[in-house]
């Protein structure tokens, strides 16, 4: 039996996503800059899917900007913002345990002569307002907080945060990587207050490859990228067709079933949980807050060999972020957890598709694993 549960780290592409796909690929092939009839159909198609994606973001559709990716659009949200305001300022703010693709901009940009605030989140995982208030400075020009954490689901008041900053600030920008929030939770950019936002297909069950960028109209950056002139030189080079297509239809599916799948993804946690703490001794579910993620722990027992042994019986679970792979999660070490309880941790991510009968396979191998393993000195 194949279990997967790592569905932070990517997502089953969708049936209806692969189809459309195939159809681009095999049938409307033409590029969306071609003014033949072929390339004026594929423009159909690119402006199409444009809409889903800002349909399923909350946003109108020429605030969506097609990129490779989460990774790519995080670094245009923060190199073209931080580029375009620098003459107000110096001073950026982050967190410390952003996503890589967030990290290592804000790492560069310090190198570079930045004057950057990490802010830390506290034992639940999240982001106190508080703390970013205070972060706050008159030379603060751009702020950058993810929407859900990746690896233990906490969820940040991005809406409270960006208000503080555009009070203190009025000339400032404020990104968000939502990475893991796009067909999970709430995150429409009125509600948000958010300037840039992230987002990327293969979370929800789109492709590998293409993500976007949400840009708040008459907000201005310097696109880090030069070329032709395709998606109004925000991000240069001829569109994923296939790609973009198939997040097109992913994302009308991930909003059209977000509340269903909220509720199975709180189904799924709370019986996990439950049953994980009836049959082992010490269970630890570090954090919390969206239900689709869950970090869990059992101290005594390396998260490596636990991970190796819930793979021999068919389940699929990660240690961290997929992108951190081998190292300790700078995540957890943020939050200030036991070191103990992190090298013990193992993260749980769900799909629409998972099924209450992968849960209970899964707990009976965890209560197994507890029994049979040695625990670590």
């Amino acid at each position: 039996m194949t279990v997967y549960l790592d569905n932070s780290a990517t997502t089953a592409v969708c049936p209806e996503a692969a189809e459309k796909m195939m159809e681009i690929m095999t049938a409307g092939y033409g590029n969306p800059s071609s003014t033949h009839h072929m390339g004026r159909q594929a423009k159909k198609e690119l402006e199409s899917a444009r809409s889903s994606v800002a349909g399923a973001v909350g946003c109108a559709p020429e605030e969506i900007y097609f990129t490779s990716g989460g990774t790519e659009a995080d670094n245009i949200a923060i190199f073209g913002a931080c580029q375009r305001q620098r003459h107000f300022g110096n001073h950026i703010i982050t967190t410390a345990y952003e996503h890589d693709a967030v990290i290592k901009p804000f790492e560069y940009l310090k190198d570079q002569g930045w004057d950057v605030t990490f802010i830390r989140p506290g034992k639940d995982g999240k982001i106190s307002v508080d703390d970013f208030k205070n972060a706050l400075r008159p030379d603060t020009v751009f702020a950058s907080v993810m929407a859900v954490n990746n690896e233990v689901g906490a969820v940040n008041d991005i809406a409270a945060m960006s208000r503080a900053l555009k009070e203190a600030c009025p000339d400032a920008l404020f990104h968000t990587d939502a990475v893991q929030a796009l067909g999970k939770i709430d995150i429409r950019p009125k509600n948000t207050g958010a300037d840039l936002m992230t987002v990327s297909a293969h979370k929800i069950h789109g492709p590998k490859g293409v993500g976007a960028l949400y840009m708040k109209t008459g907000t201005k950056i310097i696109p880090p990228t030069k070329g032709g002139s395709q998606e109004k030189n925000i991000r240069p080079g001829t569109e994923g067709m296939p790609a973009i297509c198939g997040f097109g239809v992913a994302a009308d599916i991930a909003k059209r079933e977000m509340e269903t799948s909220k509720a199975h993804f709180k189904t799924l946690r709370d019986t996990l949980v439950k049953e994980m703490c009836q049959g082992i001794d010490g269970v630890v579910v570090i954090g919390g807050g969206a239900d689709h993620i869950l970090s869990v722990s059992i101290p005594g027992f390396r998260s490596e060999v636990l991970l190796n042994y819930l793979d021999s019986k068919g389940i699929c679970v990660s240690k961290g972020s997929a992108c951190k792979r081998g190292a300790r999660s700078h995540v957890l070490a943020a939050m200030g957890i036991d070191p103990k309880v992190i090298d013990g941790a193992l993260r749980i991510s769900f799909s629409r598709y998972n099924t209450l009968e992968e849960i209970h396979y899964t707990v009976e191998a965890f209560i197994e694993a507890s029994k049979k393993l040695i625990r670590a000195k």
